[in-house]
């Protein structure tokens, strides 16, 4: 028998009902009290909730979506979030609680909907009022989303597919920022640790300011510095003749940015270019590489540091001239080399959750296409 496949353009209404379920019995606590994100996640309520009776939140429990009717104060997105744990939490009276009472549709899929910035878009066009912009209720319930039907009843297995591909690259992101993090506080730890068990010596004895000017005679990269590395410069048609040159291995700063850690080392490219504010500096000797130095100057502690040593009127600056005071820990090439590839791991999961997150902003528009249009 040929199987026939097509998309319904479904109202929300038709298979979503209003929840109104309190914490009348005190049966949740505080810790179980969430807010609303606009990145569509619960997360830990920053209230103080210092004898604030709970009796009157409403509880979310698991499959169960709420959201925050008033949508005048977050920009160009809504706070939605859907509970995928399992356990209950505790939210404001204030926002709206529902959950789907049909089989036609799964949570997960609708959720899959409701990440979409057109989505965030459409809830804005429609939300109206005078002080405060409400996406209403009976206005939620009047929306209306594709939905896959096979033999005149709704494909769950073509719904189930589509989250599947969504929720792998999700999975893939936490855990990775799940290991990224661990992995950094061990790095940092252990730089504590070397503090106190290896000799130390200053920045100066090791490090030396490269002083080059950019020639012109070959087109070379341009960079900008900020706290997490290299970035592209923002400043446009500049003069390049005042810029300076730097190499691979060579550490780039903004001294008058010091106290965020405005900091970078080259790993990536041979020689480029950057703004005649920056100052550059390489490492002199051999017994301390250029990438244990980066772990030790990303560290918060560093950031006060070069705090405490600038000096200026209007602004304060920090020069190589005023780091080479500091003492780092050196110890043997062996156990350099052992926290250098500790912390290349630990930025290899950050840089995999970060390029999961942007893919996720752009998929689920992609995966619906694929529905629609399939």
């Amino acid at each position: 028998m040929t199987q026939s496949k097509e998309i319904r353009w479904v109202r929300l209404g038709d298979f979503i009902q209003q929840l109104d379920d309190r914490n009348r019995t005190n049966t949740l606590t505080e810790k179980n009290v969430r807010g609303i994100s606009v990145d569509k996640v619960f997360t830990p309520t920053k209230a103080n909730l210092e004898g604030i009776s709970l009796t009157s939140y409403k509880i979310v429990k698991p499959k169960e979506f709420a959201y925050v009717p008033d949508t005048s104060r977050r920009g160009d997105k809504i706070a939605l979030a859907f509970n995928d744990s399992k356990e209950s939490y505790l939210i404001s009276s204030i926002y709206t609680t529902f959950h789907i009472f049909r089989n036609n549709i799964t949570p997960e899929y609708l959720f899959l909907w409701f990440t979409r910035q057109d989505f965030n878009r459409f809830a804005r066009f429609h939300s109206w009022g005078s002080a405060r912009e409400t996406l209403s209720w009976n206005t939620f319930c009047d929306i209306k989303i594709p939905v896959p039907y096979k033999n005149g009843e709704p494909d769950i297995e073509r719904q189930q597919e589509i989250v599947d591909i969504w929720q792998g690259l999700r999975r893939l992101k936490e855990e990775n920022e799940a290991i990224a993090q661990p992995l950094l506080d061990i790095c940092q730890a252990k730089m504590d640790e070397l503090k106190h068990s290896m000799p130390k010596k200053k920045m100066g004895e090791f490090i030396r300011q490269r002083r080059e000017k950019y020639d012109g005679d070959a087109v070379l990269p341009i960079r900008g510095v900020s706290r997490e590395g290299f970035i592209n410069p923002k400043q446009k048609d500049a003069d390049l003749s005042k810029y300076n040159v730097f190499y691979k291995n060579d550490f780039v700063f903004n001294p008058a940015r010091m106290e965020v850690n405005s900091i970078a080392l080259n790993t990536d490219i041979d020689k480029g270019i950057c703004s005649s504010l920056y100052e550059i500096f390489e490492i002199i000797n051999d017994y301390i590489y250029p990438e244990l130095l980066n772990i030790f100057i990303k560290r918060d502690e560093f950031a006060r540091h070069c705090e405490f040593l600038g000096w200026g009127s209007a602004r304060e600056y920090c020069r190589v001239a005023d780091i080479s005071q500091i003492e780092v820990p050196v110890p043997p090439i062996h156990i350099q080399q052992a926290l250098i590839d500790l912390y290349h791991c630990a930025r290899r999961a950050k840089e995999i959750a970060e390029e999961a997150t942007q893919q996720l902003k752009s998929i689920c528009p992609a995966l619906m296409q694929h529905i629609i249009h399939s």
